[in-house]
């Protein structure tokens, strides 16, 4: 069954519930009638609910509708988000600042909509401490819980063990965000052309010394 409307002579009945061009009720007409008023208005006659009885037709300008209708689908296309999956690589014995410059990216991910996906990597003898892997991914989920959540528990994979974050806002939410932060900044440097030169100039300014005794 064809998605594409019946219009003008398609249309086989003998009367229909017309709406004029502007979105009015025009009422029950003849078949006959309503196609001498879109032949006067130079508009098409659309049945836009074939089920109804009688079925309902429109007074409009059929190309110029579907032209719309296609832009809007693609830019519902191009506005279209997919969630991504992003994987962070840690060691079980990771130093405190390698392990904030992780955590730092996995909060960069969640902000941005991304799942992601943690992979404790064990050598040698620390295969057989498991637990040393387990405990890193419970500390990793609680420091960034306001941002995500675990949707997959750790698992062993192998000589890995596997756990993956699921963000808190949908990746839609996280772009519509991002636009807004953008546009934000835009017009503030706009409002104000000289507040980052200024930010610059004081920060390259010496400071006094201090007075002598």
């Amino acid at each position: 069954m064809s998605a594409e409307p019946r219009i003008n002579d398609r249309i086989r009945v003998p009367e229909v519930r017309l709406v004029g061009p502007s979105g009015e009720q025009v009422g029950i007409v003849p078949l006959a009638k309503a196609l001498e008023l879109a032949q006067e208005y130079d508009l098409d006659l659309v049945e836009v609910a074939a089920n109804a009885r009688p079925p309902v037709c429109k007074l409009m300008d059929y190309g110029k509708f579907k032209y719309e209708s296609a832009m809007k689908a693609r830019e519902a296309r191009k506005n279209q988000a997919h969630t991504v999956i992003k994987e962070m690589k840690l060691r079980p014995k990771i130093d405190p600042h390698d392990y904030d410059t992780k955590k730092g990216h996995v909060v960069r991910f969640l902000k941005q909509g991304d799942k992601v996906k943690i992979t404790i990597m064990f050598r040698g003898r620390e295969q057989s401490r498991p637990e040393l892997g387990y405990r890193l991914l419970q500390r990793l989920a609680e420091d960034v819980a306001d941002l995500g959540f675990v949707e997959s528990n750790p698992k062993q994979d192998g000589r890995n063990m596997i756990m993956v974050l699921g963000p808190h806002k949908k990746k839609t939410e996280a772009m519509a965000e991002a636009r807004q932060a953008q546009e934000a900044r835009k017009a503030e440097a706009k409002a104000n052309p000289g507040k980052s030169q200024n930010a610059a100039d004081a920060e390259a300014q010496p400071a006094e010394e201090p007075a002598e005794a």
